[in-house]
């Protein structure tokens, strides 16, 4: 076979390959086609980026002020008296007050909370995803009602828990229980008021996180459990909702979140100005830390007098805060870890 220069395809590919290694930088060789690749500077990638990342690092940095600051003027004025006693005379006073009431019931409205919202919202989700229609009129009314819902301001949510759960709920539960006697035992705000009025407020979150967890599990998943012959119920229960229990736990996380500091949507249902004793039962009420906060900013006769009790308060709502949420992560990452075991 000739391959020499009288051949013309064998000078052309020779040709080609001469050219190609002069300046691969410039051009690349597919099927004896040239390709010329011409870089130029992206400015829009550039600008958008710098602009996300000044967005970011300002976010970041007004969180650091914030926190350095309560940790700075707070961190010293904590004590274990602080946390362990409650307040008997002064609760202005630094050298005197305590906040063990304050810490008892922000964790417990917050627990409580989490206890009725998770089935409410879960089941609520597993409706929405795994048997309503898209285009029924039935599930449009359900999503608009969550999405109108996580647009309300908390105050409104207060004042419905009052009119709701302490009003109509709890003297219906009073004329149920004790019938024939004026008691009014439910009928007047609570711990389990407050609660109940914080799982509607933070319903919407959990919704929407349980949804998109159960969007993510492959639907091959389900089909192969029906052909095996399990039930739909059966299917839901035993592979979907296992799989879809860290993306609950998401929803959990937000909502604790934002119920651990909310004052509003408590003010007019189970918060109280000052105890002496802790709640001992669902229907007491009970003092907050985010409330307290409140009362120490503004109803203090000598605001600098009352400053490192402020300053204290705040920092430990915040670490009772993060401690929920971390308690919430790790859950979340042993579930996950099991789960990849599993599999």
């Amino acid at each position: 076979m000739n391959t020499g220069p009288d051949n013309p395809r064998a000078a052309k590919e020779h040709g080609n390959r001469l050219e190609t290694g002069a300046d691969s930088s410039r051009f690349t060789f597919h099927s004896s086609r040239i390709t010329f690749h011409v870089s130029r500077f992206d400015w829009s990638s550039l600008v958008g980026t710098g602009a996300t990342a000044s967005a970011a690092f300002l976010i970041l940095a007004i969180l650091a002020v914030i926190l350095s600051n309560v940790v700075i003027e707070g961190l010293p004025h904590v004590s274990w008296r602080l946390l362990s006693t409650g307040t008997a005379t002064d609760m202005f006073d630094p050298q005197k007050a305590g906040i063990l009431p304050m810490v008892f019931g922000t964790a417990a409205r917050v627990m409580i909370m989490t206890i009725l919202v998770l089935p409410a919202g879960v089941l609520t989700a597993i409706y929405l995803t795994e048997y309503a229609r898209i285009n029924s009129p039935l599930t449009r009314i359900i999503r608009g009602a969550v999405n109108n819902l996580a647009g309300v301001p908390s105050i409104v949510f207060g004042l419905f828990g009052l009119g709701f759960f302490v009003h109509f709920a709890g003297h219906a539960m009073d004329s149920t229980l004790y019938a024939g006697k004026s008691a009014n035992i439910w009928g007047q705000p609570g711990l389990l008021w407050a609660s109940a009025t914080l799982a509607v407020m933070t319903l919407p979150v959990v919704i929407v996180a349980t949804e998109e967890s159960l969007r993510a599990i492959p639907q091959g998943l389900r089909e192969a459990s029906l052909a095996l012959g399990a039930t739909k119920l059966e299917t839901i229960v035993r592979m979907v909702l296992p799989q879809a229990i860290p993306g609950i736990m998401t929803g959990a996380i937000l909502a604790t979140s934002r119920a651990a500091g909310e004052v509003a949507p408590i003010l007019f249902t189970g918060v109280a100005y000052y105890m002496a004793d802790l709640p001992r039962s669902l229907h007491d009420q009970f003092m907050d830390l985010g409330y307290h906060v409140f009362i120490l900013s503004t109803q203090s006769p000598n605001v600098d007098k009352t400053k490192p009790l402020l300053y204290a308060t705040v920092l430990v709502l915040l670490v009772l805060t993060f401690t929920l949420n971390i308690v919430a992560i790790i859950v979340r990452a042993n579930m996950r870890r099991k789960l990849r075991m599993l599999q």
